[in-house]
């Protein structure tokens, strides 16, 4: 071990020393360009953008830069003064004297002003912004008091509300909503962040003055501006809103600029003195492109998975189903355990779950903590139950316990969910994050990862999946924790620097246990587990199948107790890595791109600051993490097919045809996932995939409630069971459609209208004769 840690310790100061010779100082570039003069010589008023084209008012005239060429005129009511702007979007809006709001918008080529409902006060100094559907005003009225007004959904008849002001002595200068939240500049340097839920607080001082308009948020986390600090050059700089850290990019010289306004991903500006052509400058995201030895890593790795494969091919007979299906049965407790584990942690978690922890804290580990109460439950009560009945599809029981019909419906549910919904996500999001960072095409990702998936799992079934998720569960945590000592290493403070800023940003924050169930809370996660574990572990194939894949009973629930003992340490290192990622760019913000989403920032790290080799393990880390979850899906949906279809319905069906049946249908279920997630990159992907959260809660959700009425209860039947689910789909549904929840909660309103209904529905059929002995968590009389 002291040798194994001397190497590690070794390998790091190597890693380190490389990285170091490799770096830039600013990983963004910038374009420059421009725009030509303004035609007249009336002095420029303001400058905004809106729908992306920017606007200049000069006088009794807009003029619009159409093409970024040429400008065109158009009238303008210049009946009161223009104190302040904030554009960007399809509108824009402007402060006109004291009291009065305008939305500005482009029709036919012509600037139209409609007047919003004024404010309750005039103010003076007053700065206006947009943070998503909302317009703020902040500023102070007569007596010198500050004030922060909001609008929701700006319309002529929504009144203004008052939100808290801000403490303390400065005029506004700017404001600029980005990542929920409002950042306000005053004039004596002071730099506030307000957000509804947590107020107002200093976020430091400005590192100069800002131009005027020449303020604005860019990226999901990033906000962009002109700043002239006393004595010297103006300087295009940014300004980190999750770590609070600033950054001079490197754009030529700027000799100064009167106004300025967003333009493309950059800024364009007037320069001083009349008659000026503007100025812009727009961010440039660079591609760190793989090394030859990333490639070389990266195919031993593919390379590895099907010589697995190709190894549980050739040494089984493949004409058992039990083989094929559950690994005849064989798999030790420990291995199923992990492959549970890997299974459950997908390449979205991989990247998602170090996002999330950079942005916030670590509050979301709470889910995996108390998973591991509900695992308990499933261990000690439903896996037990599930095991005794020798199933190779977990909706076999449905039909033990209710009726074929429900069985059968449920499984085809389940495989267009895992088809249509999870496979191809899993497949697509991390080909976007790896084609963003390093330029390889999203179709390559998508065909590598979907393709060789394919191939070893079709070839060596249950045996291949289990231990490929054994291996790949250590390519991807060996990545991640080298990923921490890397981070930490390069540290100037080292491992004191890490705890010491963390400590100090409330990173690792653990538990909420207030009562806003709008938040991250211990009682949501509670709620949550209750519904996402416990009650729809019964029917997960993806996860039932390693279980059911165990020798016996007690080794079946050992699989679970060992599947929750590795989660917890797990989720503590991909957390930990989103703290890391947080300590290193708050102290290298130079070397963030913001151009790119906060779900890039680990993939990001990797491509950027690791060497050549070391990168191409983590991106094979990456990959490990989706074909884990991969070839658990193609295996469940083979199996479903071939156990709840091909066997019901083929005329003597025999071992061998189901395997061979099963085969192909391996084959089909990945290549209709890859289509589908080829489909996937022609839409917005962020939409896209909350769709897939609503498809499975609206769509599952019935089911599992079906399972909960049958291993709870004596008395639900067929018939009640039937109206329970397929009022739950509906009634979910019309739910949806009106949008009266955040779609997480879809999954639990399901489960619960399908158990009330379905129980009660129960009531109106005869209790079922034939005996329930095995089949409910109740013991035998």
């Amino acid at each position: 071990m002291t040798l194994l840690l001397a190497a590690l310790r070794h390998l790091l100061i190597l890693t380190c020393c490389l990285a170091g010779l490799a770096r830039a100082d600013s990983l963004a570039s910038v374009r420059g360009g421009g725009a030509p003069p303004l035609p007249g010589a009336a002095p420029i008023d303001a400058l905004l953008t809106i729908a992306g084209q920017p606007v200049a008012i000069a006088g009794d005239q807009a003029w619009t830069l159409v093409d970024g060429k040429t400008w065109s005129a158009s009238p303008w009511t210049a009946d009161a003064p223009l104190l302040a702007t904030a554009g960007g979007g399809d509108a824009a809006f402007a402060l006109r004297g004291g009291a009065r709001v305008d939305q500005l918008r482009l029709r036919q080529g012509g600037l139209v002003a409609t007047s919003l409902a004024p404010l309750p006060l005039a103010l003076r100094n007053a700065r206006v912004a947009t943070l998503g559907a909302s317009v703020f005003v902040a500023g102070r009225d007569a007596q010198g008091q500050a004030r922060l007004y909001e609008m929701k959904a700006p319309d002529a008849t929504m009144p203004w509300q008052e939100r808290p002001a801000w403490t303390g002595v400065g005029e506004p200068s700017a404001l600029v909503g980005q990542t929920g939240a409002l950042f306000l500049a005053l004039d004596n340097g002071h730099w506030l962040r307000w957000s509804a839920d947590k107020g107002w607080a200093e976020r430091g001082t400005l590192p100069g003055a800002l131009t005027p308009g020449a303020l604005r948020a860019i990226g999901q986390a990033h906000l962009l501006m002109l700043s002239t600090a006393p004595g010297a050059a103006t300087q295009l700089m940014t300004f980190h809103t999750i770590t609070g850290s600033w950054a001079t990019l490197p754009a030529p010289t700027i000799a100064g600029a009167r106004l300025g306004t967003s333009w493309g991903d950059g800024l364009l500006w007037l320069p001083p003195g009349q008659g000026q052509a503007f100025v812009g400058a727009e961010v440039e995201a660079g591609k760190q492109l793989l090394k030859w030895l990333d490639w070389v890593v990266i195919v031993v790795y593919l390379v590895a998975m099907l010589g697995m494969g190709a190894y549980f091919y050739l040494r089984e007979k493949r004409n058992s189903t039990s083989d094929f299906f559950v690994g005849g049965r064989s798999i030790p407790f420990w291995a199923a355990g992990i492959s549970l584990y890997a299974a459950n942690t997908s390449s979205i978690s991989y990247i998602a779950i170090p996002a999330k922890a950079f942005e916030s804290n670590w509050q979301y580990m709470t889910n995996n903590l108390v998973a591991v109460v509900g695992l308990m439950f499933v261990a000690v009560w439903i896996v037990p139950l599930l095991r005794r009945l020798d199933l190779m599809s977990v909706f076999h029981y449905l039909e033990i316990r209710f009726h074929p019909v429900i069985r059968m419906l449920a499984s085809a549910l389940c495989i267009a969910v895992q088809i249509g919904s999870r496979m191809s996500v899993v497949l697509f999001l991390p080909a976007l994050a790896i084609a963003t960072i390093t330029g390889l095409d999203v179709v390559w990702s998508i065909l590598i990862m979907g393709g060789f998936t394919i191939v070893y799992t079709a070839m060596g079934g249950m045996k291949a999946v289990v231990w490929t998720d054994f291996v790949q569960l250590f390519v991807k945590m060996g990545g991640a924790i080298f990923a921490i000592g890397f981070i930490v290493y390069q540290l100037n403070g080292g491992f004191g620097e890490f705890m010491q800023v963390a400590a100090a940003e409330s990173k690792t924050k653990l538990f909420d246990f207030s009562f806003d169930l709008t938040k991250a809370t211990v009682w949501g996660f509670i709620f949550l587990v209750l519904f996402d574990v416990v009650l729809t572990f019964p029917k997960d194939q993806v996860l039932m199948q390693r279980v059911l894949s165990t020798k016996s009973d007690k080794e079946a629930g050992r699989s679970i107790w060992a599947f929750a003992a590795i989660m917890i340490p797990g989720g503590f290192v991909f957390y930990g890595i989103g703290t890391a990622l947080f300590v290193y760019y708050k102290a290298n913000p130079e070397r963030m791109n913001p151009l790119l989403p906060i779900d890039a920032t680990f993939p990001l790290f990797i491509a950027a600051e690791l060497p050549m080799g070391i990168t191409g393990l983590i991106i094979a880390g990456i990959f490990a993490a989706a074909m884990a979850t991969l070839s658990s899906i193609m295996n469940s949906v083979a199996t479903l097919a071939s156990v709840d279809f091909y066997e019901k319905l083929a005329r003597n069906p025999t071992p061998k045809n189901s395997v061979r049946f099963a085969e192909v249908m391996t084959v089909v279920a990945g290549l209709l996932g890859i289509a589908t997630a080829l489909l996937l990159s022609r839409f917005d992907i962020h939409s896209l995939f909350d769709v897939s959260i609503e498809l499975a809660g609206l769509l599952g959700g019935g089911f599992a409630g079906a399972y909960t009425l049958g291993m709870f209860t004596r008395r639900a039947n067929s018939g009640g069971v039937a109206i329970g689910v397929a009022s739950s789909i509906v009634l979910t549904s019309i739910a949806w459609s009106m949008k009266l929840v955040h779609p997480y909660f879809y999954l639990a309103i399901s489960i619960m209208l399908c158990i009330v209904i379905g129980y009660l529905a129960s009531l109106l059929f005869p209790a079922p004769t034939r005996s329930l002995k095995g089949l409910t968590i109740y013991k035998d009389v």
